[in-house]
Parts: C-alpha cells; structure tokens; sequence
C-alpha cells in the first residue's frame, strides 16, 4: 500500500513540475543557508572548547580606576606563576605570554610575524598536539621555537623540519638563530594563540627569549601580560578572587594594588563575551535572519502546497465514490509532502557544497564541512523532513479529505470554505519579513559606508603604512629618521612620517595629563601618539590652533585635539601656550591642537589625544608613505625596490589605511555582506512564491481569462485584476514593517556613538523596490497567460 502511495505521489509531481521544481527550489535554499548559518554559530560555539580541561581553564582581565595604568586583557607578568605556586590546592597550572612582532627570516625569505613568548606550559596544559617533536621538551632550552605547519611549509615547503633554524630579530636589531624543537599541528581556533584580530601568533618562542626582545615576563611592575590559569577540581573563580588580590597587595606598588582589580573571565565563555559580547551579537543577528528566511521558505512551500491541493477536490471526489478511505487520501497528501521535501532536503546538502566557501568568506571565518559532523547529526536533515513534510500536507489531508464526494466532484466549496485569508496572511507575513531584511540591508551598508567615507577628520586616501625593524633607542631613531627623508626624495612620495600607531585605532598609548600647578589627581586620560613632524602632513590632520611638531626641536613639547583641550577646561586657542605635566612629574608646552579626528573606532565617542614626539619616547614601529595620486602599482614597486636597498632583510609588507579600518570594523563588514546575501536570498524566495502562487491563480482562472478577452477586455485590465489582491497584501505588510525595523535598527546604531541618521529613506526605497519586483513578475505571467487563444483555454479542464 505505502509503495502504491509513494508511485502516485510521484506521478502527481511530474504531472505538476513547474510547481513541484518552485516548491523544491525554494524550500531547498532556506534549508541549505538555515544549515550553513546553524553550522557556522556551532563552529563559534565551540571556540576554546576542545582545549584541554577547558571547564576548568580561565583568562586573568584587570579592572583598573586609572585607564592608563594597564589594559583590561591583560594583567601583571608575576601573578599567575605566583598563584600556582603559593595556591596549589587553588590552581593547578598557569601559562602566560608576551605578543610581539618581529622580523622573521630563512635564507631569502623575510617576514614579519606574530610570535608568543610564553611559557613552556603552553603544549602541555592546553593539549595542542605536536606532529613533530617532543611534548615535553620542545621549549626547554633559551632559543628554541615551536611553530605551526602552517609556518614550517610557508618557511621550509615542509612540515618535518625538527632541529631546523630560523632568524628572528630583536627590538635592538640584533639577530639570532631559534632552533625549531617542535611543529604544532594547525591549531582550531581558541583564544590562546588567536586572542584577537590584532594577534595571530604561529611561533612560539621559550620563556628565556624574553631577555632577547628586552620584554621581561615575570615581573610585578608589568601590567601588560596575557595570562591564563587552570583551577583544581571543584575550584571556582570566585575561590581564587581573594588570594589574588593579597597577592598583588603585597608584592606589587601601592599605587597599582590600590588601582587594580583583577577578575577571571572562563575559557569556555571569554570569545562570545570579549568585545562587549560582538561575537554573541554576531550569532544572534545571524541566527534570526536565518530562522526568518527558512520561516519564509516553510511558508512558500506550505502556500503553494494548500494552493495546489484545492485543484484535486474532483481527483478526492473520485476516489472517495471509488472506495477510498479518509485515512487512506491523508496519506496520500502526506507522502507527496515528504517526497517533495526529501527532494529539497537533498537539494540543499548540495546547495551547503557548493555555497559553503562562499559564506565562509562572508563571515569571515571557515564554516565546517558535511564530512566534519559525525553520522549522529543525520537525525537533523530526517527530522526537518518529517516536520515540514507534516505541516505542508496537513491542510490538503484534514480539509480536502474531509469534503463530501458530491462537493468533490463539483469542484466546490460548500461547507468548508477554502482558507484564502489564511494564505493571504502567510504571503503578507512573507513580505513584511522581507521588508524588515531589506531595510536592515540598506541601515548597515549605509552605516558601515561612514566608516569609510573622506569625513573622518583626517584625509586617508593614498596612505600606505609599513612597520620597520625597531631599535628602541636614540642612535636607533636618529637611524630611522635618516631613512624617512631618503623615502621622502623620491618622486611617487608626497610625504614621509615616523611613528608608533597608524590611524587605525590598535596600539593605543595611555598617558595621563594634568596642567602644571594643579593636582596629579585632577589628570585627565589621553590616547597618547608618538609621531614625528610629519604626522598630520602626511594624514592631513587639520590644526585648530597653534602648530604641529614644526621640527625635532619640538621634540620637548606636546600636540593636544580639541576634546584634550576642552576637558583641561581650555578652548583651542587658551590652551597653546600653556603647560601640562607628564607623569615623572615632568612639564611641557602645548604648542598646537589639533582638531578632532576618529582615531578609533566609530562605536566610540572621540577620546582626548595627546602627540608625543618620536625623539622624545625613543619608540616607533611604522613608516607611513603619502602616495601621489595615479599610477598607485608603480608608485608601489619603486616604493619596494628602495625599502630593499634602505632595509635590506626587512620585510615590506605594507596597509592601505581602508585596509587597515577594514579590520577594525571586520564584524560590521561580515554583517553587512550576511545582510547582503540574506536579502538577495529572501528576494529570490519570496519571488518564487509569488511565481507558484499567481500561476496557480492563473490556471484556476483560465477560462475567466479567456472569457474577459472575448468580450474585448484590454492586457491591463487583466492584470490589474490579478495585481489588486497581492499588491493590497504587500502594502500592508510592507507597512507594518516599518515601525519594526525602525525599532530593531535603531537598537543596532545605537552601539554607534557616530551613526547615520535614521530617515524614512530605507523603509520606501525596500517597498518600493519590492512591489516593482513583484508587479513586474506578476505582469508578466498575466500577459503570457493573456496573449494565448482564448479559445483554448476556454476547453481547458
């Protein structure tokens, strides 16, 4: 009997293939992004989770009163080898390292790379497993390296390279050999050796090697460590709050013990928290486009489902005069159902092959493959057909097999009326969603636009920024301040400037200010910037009052924005002139302010900024090149050419600034192309919604069709018959998506303290858009049904 039902069922499918091909299609892309989304938001869930003892593994953050006295990620050097060793029964294990970058060689190749000087506890206590080597001493002796295959094949073409060597510089621009004792298989992501955008580190360098960078680990007085503990069984991080606060009573200075709170976020939870929760927000957004555009396909198939089964009341007619049983017509309509959906769910592991690199890159992470789930998660694709195959045949099972075989027959309703204002509703619910989508669309592509407009305060265009070997000292400034002007001289360059941070946001110095003859307390918090003379030249930073660093004479003085002045209690021109006072006690002249510039991200209020000059700190990392406009390629290699003969066995690995704000707002640029991608995919479901539905219409009506064309009825008239009643439904829900999707992106800009303003202009320009789309799809099926002989489909049955 079943395979009787699944032989008609198959029939009726063929008989029906352009409606069975749109009901399969469409369904088929919800299903297949609803698991692309649902496997990329497990990837993101499961980050840190296959590291060894996870449960029980936490990040030390710091909370301090004074800004600038540290950073919340990191804490100080001394505090997590302390609490394993006078808290045992607390803590089992601790790993903490250094983030650096530096040039890395071997034989002609020259890189620049992030490398980790941590503990050797790092293979150990977090389980990544060697390919190569041994576990146990791999980072024992003072110059020896792990590093990923990933690293070994890009340096050696091979992974087996155990005993091999590689170069690596030193701040001071000393040079030295770090034997590799172990190749670490490419790890997962984790928040270990990827802790953010900024730090991805694939060599790893032993405790000692700190002494070569100058960068001491395991000191009290450094509060910039990266630091990571393992609890004992049964140990919480509230057991562990306490002793580190004593501990960091009694060994570090007053100052800091009375500034600095530390906390332990869990290894487990930090990636979707960090970032004020990004990640979290980022999965949430993601999911419910998802759920909404599965919704929407769930609705087009069960639409067109119910559509289709009010065409076969004379087929339920016969077969009930014939025989047929109630029970035996719902299983009918069930088994077509889930046959359809069987088919849509095969489509789509096809569509997840074959889109899957696609949306990778969308979201910017590498969403996992069919073959990386086990045979377990089968249970998902069968469960999705067995459920959307009951809730599309339900209607045609309880109603249409519930009709009397006279009723049947006729073709009529008497009793039970066809629910038209159910489907009206579906569709309507259809296009509200899209409308929201669309709209959400247009607010982030336009908000994400602004990052990236002229209108930062600063000019960014033809910007090219490359870090140099470092040599923190006086003879090593004056060094690389000879070779800036030798950069300058040449004729593809505009300008030439020496300093510390680009204008991206990252490296932010902290240095606290007060005026001169006022108390320390009353100091205010700046992003410091250590530039040279030729900073606000070469970005074209505008000056409100005064002057920038004219020369190095100005070495001993400092450059302040408007929001400095303004929270100093001085106005642009009060200010220049007048004396501030560094920490150390030690005073200097502002002698300019700048006007106000996003430095940092748009989701931040501009922050007061003071200008320190490179001769002053004796530190830089960055030479940033003004371009000349037109052939940028050209201006490029000669720029190449010279850095090889300037800084032979530096690497030249340089940024456009629009590449550098890309990674600052990375997650809004993954947003925008998911919304992006999201629209254009409710787009093309809701079209083919729409295209079942109005055909089926059409071929209800044929004869009405065919009768209005005799009696001389004009194309237009026939299709506006058809328009009225989709066009009424997609207002309305066109209309009451507005005040929703007013709501939901209000929510989102409002993470923005500098955001567009929100006008009517997305809401019209996505209905407006839609009803076109939709008018034009709904005209010309009208029009192909309209210009057929009357006469035959005046015999049509």
């Amino acid at each position: 009997m079943f395979k009787n039902y699944i032989k008609t069922g198959w029939r009726n499918i063929l008989r029906n293939g352009f409606h069975s091909f749109i009901n399969v299609f469409g369904l088929a892309l919800g299903l297949a992004f609803t698991l692309l989304i649902a496997a990329y938001t497990w990837s993101e869930l499961r980050v840190n989770k296959n590291l060894r003892n996870a449960n029980s593994q936490c990040i030390i953050q710091s909370k301090w009163k004074d800004p600038n006295m540290g950073y919340e990620l990191a804490t100080l050097g001394a505090l997590a080898k302390a609490l394993k060793q006078e808290y045992p029964t607390l803590v089992a294990d601790y790993y903490r390292y250094d983030g650096i970058t530096s040039n890395v060689s071997k034989g002609d190749k020259t890189f620049r790379e992030g490398l980790q000087v941590g503990d050797t506890t790092l293979l150990s206590m977090f389980g990544f497993p060697l390919v190569h080597g041994d576990i146990h001493s791999a980072l024992k002796e003072p110059f020896s390296a792990v590093i990923t295959e990933n690293r070994a094949i890009k340096y050696f073409g091979k992974t087996d390279v155990v005993g091999q060597t590689l170069t690596i510089e030193s701040f001071s621009g000393s040079r030295h050999d770090f034997m590799i004792t172990g190749v670490m298989k490419d790890p997962p992501e984790n928040s270990v050796t990827h802790l953010n955008s900024s730090n991805d580190n694939h060599i790893y360098l032993s405790p000692n090697a700190s002494d070569f960078f100058g960068r001491p680990v395991d000191q009290w007085g450094n509060p910039n460590i990266v630091a990571f503990i393992e609890l004992q069984p049964g140990i919480t991080a509230n057991d562990v709050q306490k002793p580190m606060q004593e501990l960091i009573r009694r060994n570090a200075t007053s100052q800091v013990a009375s500034n600095l709170t530390p906390y332990l976020v869990p290894l487990k939870e930090y990636y979707l928290k960090k970032d004020n929760g990004l990640v979290s927000k980022m999965l949430y957004i993601v999911s419910v486009i998802a759920l909404f555009i599965l919704l929407m396909a769930l609705i087009n198939f069960i639409n067109i489902s119910i559509a289709k089964s009010s065409t076969r009341m004379r087929e339920v007619g016969v077969r009930k005069v014939l025989g047929g049983l109630r029970k035996q017509l719902m299983l009918q309509f069930f088994t077509e159902s889930i046959i359809l959906v069987f088919f849509a769910s095969i489509l789509a592991l096809l569509i997840y092959i074959v889109a899957n690199p696609f949306l990778s890159d969308i979201v910017g992470k590498n969403i996992p493959k069919l073959s990386s789930f086990s045979v377990s998660y089968i249970i998902v694709p069968v469960s999705m057909i067995i459920v959307i195959g009951f809730l599309a045949g339900l209607y045609p099972s309880l109603v249409i097999s519930a009709l009397k075989p006279v009723d049947s027959l006729k073709g009529k309703l008497k009793s039970i009326k066809e629910s038209i204002s159910f489907r009206k509703s579906l569709v309507g619910f259809q296009f509200f969603i899209a409308s929201i989508v669309f709209t959400g669309a247009i607010v982030v592509a336009k908000q994400i636009s602004l990052f990236f407009s002229k209108d930062l305060g600063y000019d960014k265009e033809y910007v090219v920024s490359a870090q140099v070997p470092r040599d923190l000292t006086e003879a090593g400034v004056r060094h690389m301040e000879v070779i800036r002007d030798e950069f300058a001289v040449m004729p593809e360059i505009k300008t030439v400037s020496l300093s510390w941070q680009m204008l991206n946001g990252w490296d932010i110095g902290k240095l606290p200010i007060f005026k001169k003859g006022e108390d320390s307390t009353r100091s205010i918090a700046t992003q410091s910037l250590v530039t040279d003379e030729k900073y606000a030249e070469t970005f074209k930073i505008p000056i409100a009052a005064g002057h920038f660093f004219a020369d190095k004479s100005d070495s001993l003085t400092v450059v302040i924005n408007e929001t400095a002045a303004k929270a100093l209690g001085w106005t642009a021109r009060e200010a220049v002139g007048k004396e501030v006072v560094f920490p150390g006690n030690f005073p200097v002249k502002v002698i300019g302010v700048t006007k106000d510039f996003q430095f940092g991200s748009m989701r931040d209020n501009i922050q007061p900024i003071s200008f320190v000059h490179v001769d002053l700190s004796n530190a830089y990392r960055y030479l940033s090149f003004k371009l000349k406009p037109g052939n940028v390629a050209h201006s490029l290699e000669a720029l190449q050419k010279k850095w090889s003969a300037l800084l032979p066995g530096a690497a030249f690995e340089y940024n456009f600034m629009d590449d550098a704000l890309a990674k600052l707002y990375q997650s809004e640029i993954q947003l925008k192309k998911a919304a992006q991608a999201a629209t254009i995919l409710v787009l093309v479901i809701v079209m083919l919604g729409v295209v079942g539905l109005i055909s089926l219409s059409i071929q209800k009506r044929i004869k009405e069709i065919g009768i209005r064309k005799i009696l001389g009825a004009p194309v237009y008239r026939i299709i506006s018959l058809f328009l009225k009643d989709f066009l009424l439904i997609f207002f309305t829900g066109g209309l009451v998506s507005v005040p929703v999707a007013w709501i939901v992106m209000r929510g989102w800009l409002n993470n923005y303290a500098h955001r567009i303003n929100l006008t009517l202009q997305p809401f019209l320009i996505s209905i407006f858009i839609l009803a076109l789309i939709t008018s034009l799809i709904i005209s010309l099926q009208i029009i192909r049904a309209s210009v057929a002989n009357p006469v035959k489909s005046l015999r049509t049955e």
